[in-house]
């Protein structure tokens, strides 16, 4: 890890504006982060029986992510070792590839390679007088390896195993019990920003009271930014006195209102219309419509938010959905949000998780693939068919809130490209995510990436 302390904030922080705009640094980053970094590529649920496989693209790279038939997810670079072909054809305008095959077949000249990844057909091989050995013609392996239900990729041989890189956010979040929880609707967008743009905008609650002040009637979203190691959490700290959301330091609170049985519910439905039905579920919501039938007028919050809860959990489970058990040490613990190093989001409740992930789009650092989903639990069998779907960037595709956000992306990246630009300046307390964040680009692209203003 980096020699920079993460608890040195007191001063101001910038980092150079060619991280976010040089094709120079751009290059550097497939080579120096990309290459060496795990990665989120998928959900095992994509992948279900043998043969079944997912694209994953960042930046120039392709990586085929396959079930084999030993029951095995193994991934591979997504190019024929004789001339160079990608196997599956995945153009720079598209999301990802999908499907099952018995095998690959290079639609140049034809070799083909089994599930894990053998060449079992070369046209003509005797020409080769013997010298194509296995080594020079199987495909090249990708490091894979899951957790919470996703499938994590990473390039370079030698990387540390995943749940160490994952660590403590992992352990935190474990409890959650994500790998019960299916997609419930995905979507992407090709997006005129950089990648850290793009995802250093869903690290921090701050820009609540700038960007979507519709929420501000419902409460006051000043909140903490804590480091842990590679990754970082926010959440809203019911000791802190600026706060007036202490009933709970998750999604799931009674929000700002002299009812609580009113205040619950109108949160509740705010953030389930204006998120894309995410950040909470249609049974949490229908609960806390019930509140003011349920309840006396004049219930303290705390008395609110139990009764909600365990409504809620009788109804899922009425329906065939199981809570996980998570202790209340443990949801604080949790707090709001994860940001994920290098690119990753999520945005977690009981039943449910609302996530992001930013990527490189080809070799323009002015781009980015951006994509956003929601997971959930479901009665067994019951769970949405979904596929990825490019969608516009508004409000209509996206929701109210995340198309506020998206207003953000574009405008800073055209900012940055000012002369009078001086640098960013992350708030010490509320934006440590994306210091730390920056912190540990350090340890991957080199001491000059992070700068003190002087």
């Amino acid at each position: 890890m980096s020699t920079f302390r993460v608890e040195d904030l007191a001063e101001p922080l910038t980092f150079p504006v060619e991280a976010y705009l040089s094709r120079e640094y751009a290059k550097a980053e497939g080579d120096r982060l990309w290459a060496k970094a795990w990665q989120h590529a998928g959900r095992v649920e994509e992948i279900p029986k043998v043969g079944s496989f997912i694209t994953y693209n960042v930046g120039v790279e392709s990586i085929i992510v396959i079930r084999t038939a030993t029951d095995r997810i193994k991934a591979y670079h997504n190019v024929c070792s004789h001339r160079g072909r990608q196997l599956i054809d995945t153009p720079p305008e598209e999301h990802s590839a999908c499907g099952t095959r018995k095998q690959f077949v290079c639609g140049f000249h034809a070799w083909r390679y089994d599930l894990d990844g053998q060449c079992t057909f070369k046209l003509d091989e005797n020409d080769w007088k013997g010298k194509l050995t296995e080594e020079r013609t199987k495909l090249t392996e990708v490091q894979v390896d899951t957790w919470g239900g996703w499938i994590f990729i990473n390039m370079d041989p030698d990387c540390m195993p995943l749940r160490e890189f994952l660590e403590p956010m992992a352990g935190k979040l474990d409890p959650f019990s994500f790998e019960k929880m299916r997609y419930k609707w995905r979507q992407w967008v090709i997006f005129d920003c950089n990648w850290k743009t793009a995802i250093e905008a869903f690290m921090e609650p701050y820009h609540v009271e700038g960007t979507h002040t519709q929420l501000l009637k419902y409460g006051q979203y000043y909140a903490y930014s804590k480091a842990h190691g590679r990754h970082g959490v926010s959440g809203f700290d019911e000791r802190d006195s600026k706060m007036k959301m202490k009933q709970s330091s998750t999604i799931t609170r009674a929000g700002l209102g002299a009812d609580a049985r009113v205040s619950t519910y109108e949160l509740q439905n705010e953030i389930y219309t204006t998120v894309n039905s995410a950040s909470t579920t249609e049974t949490l919501v229908n609960a806390a419509r019930r509140l003011v039938d349920e309840l006396p007028e004049g219930t303290p919050p705390a008395e609110v938010i139990k009764h909600w809860l365990a409504s809620a959990k009788a109804d899922d489970a009425a329906r065939g959905v199981e809570w996980p058990t998570i202790t209340p040490d443990q949801m604080s613990e949790a707090g709001l949000a994860w940001s994920v190093f290098p690119n990753m989001s999520i945005l977690q409740g009981i039943t449910f998780a609302l996530c992001y992930r930013a990527r490189p789009w080809g070799d323009d650092p002015n781009k980015c693939v951006f994509e956003s989903y929601a997971i959930e639990r479901f009665p067994e069998g019951q769970e949405p068919k979904t596929e990825w779907v490019y969608a516009d960037p508004t409000a209509e595709k996206w929701g109210k809130v995340l198309a506020q956000d998206f207003s953000n992306m574009a405008a800073v990246q055209r900012g940055m490209k000012s002369r009078a630009f001086r640098g960013t300046l992350p708030n010490p307390h509320q934006e440590r995510k994306v210091t730390n964040f920056h912190r540990n680009l350090v340890d991957y692209m080199g001491a000059g990436h992070l700068e003190l203003l002087k």
